[in-house]
């Protein structure tokens, strides 16, 4: 890991994490490390989908409501969809 050092009292890391090669830039305190930042809820995969301009407009009412991201809402659905089709087999 090399250190930058700037006129200012912060210093800057930067490192190599463990997973997949990835950069990152650090203050002085806190780091890459095994187990640190966001949960992952699954496997993403990147998607394209057409739909009306209708269906959009009400998936972006549905996100407000929810105070929810495009992502999560589509998660919510795509669930609700599997468990349903599951309890009813």
């Amino acid at each position: 890991m090399s250190e930058v050092k700037s006129d200012a009292k912060d210093k800057v890391k930067v490192g190599v994490s463990t997973k997949d090669g990835q950069l990152g830039f650090l203050f002085t305190r806190g780091g890459l490390r095994e187990g640190a930042g966001r949960k992952s809820t699954g496997v993403t995969k990147k998607v394209s989908l057409t739909l009306s301009e209708d269906i959009w407009q009400e998936i972006e009412q549905a996100c407000e409501a929810q105070n929810a991201s495009r992502s999560q809402v589509f998660r919510n659905i795509i669930e609700a969809y599997f468990v349903k089709e599951t309890k009813e087999s």
